[in-house]
């Protein structure tokens, strides 16, 4: 198995499960809309349902356009984390891992729409003493840090070079190289 397919799925199999078990819990130990803190003044845990997207988009819309809408954008978003997953090259692990983490956030939080025609939240973040960040869940989480993953591996990847080969790269003595060569 290649260096990214571990990573893919270990992220994947570590994300996915964690999102079900948490929320599995917060829906048998904490009733509905009842707040359990954590941190005074910062973290509570609370369990509340979405049955909308992020920050609560389309919640009020009726169930069978939410479900039709969300499901069917979510099954897109995961047809195109494969494509993006089949395109990389074998050691890239950095993105394989962030589209692993994105896919299994993706997925724990279809599970919900599916089982419950919503996801359950419960991850309370109250960043002044007059707001509450959006109550979210570990799917969320994972997707936010998946997406910072990719960016970072964005800013990381090495630019190709003005005549639009890869870009050369200068070791400690000064001698040029291709990426991927050892020329000394």
């Amino acid at each position: 198995m290649s260096p990214k397919a571990k990573v893919f799925l270990l992220s994947l199999l570590v994300v996915y499960p964690l999102d079900q078990i948490t929320k599995a819990m917060v829906n048998a130990k904490i009733h509905y809309a009842d707040r359990i803190e954590v941190i005074p003044g910062f973290f509570d845990l609370t369990h509340v349902r979405n049955g909308g997207g992020a920050f609560s988009f389309f919640a009020d819309g009726p169930l069978e356009q939410r479900m039709a809408f969300f499901i069917g954008t979510t099954i897109i978003a995961i047809c195109l984390l494969l494509v993006f997953y089949r395109k990389l090259e074998d050691d890239e692990v950095l993105s394989a891992t962030a589209l692993g983490v994105v896919l299994g956030g993706a997925i724990g939080n279809l599970t919900d729409r599916v089982r419950f025609g919503e996801v359950i939240d419960f991850l309370d973040v109250h960043l002044t003493n007059s707001y509450t960040w959006p109550t979210f869940n570990v799917a969320d989480s994972a997707i936010v840090i998946g997406v910072i993953l990719l960016v970072i591996e964005i800013f990381l990847a090495e630019e190709p070079d003005e005549d639009g080969g890869a870009a050369q790269s200068v070791d400690a003595k000064g001698v040029e190289s291709a990426p991927g060569t050892n020329v000394r």
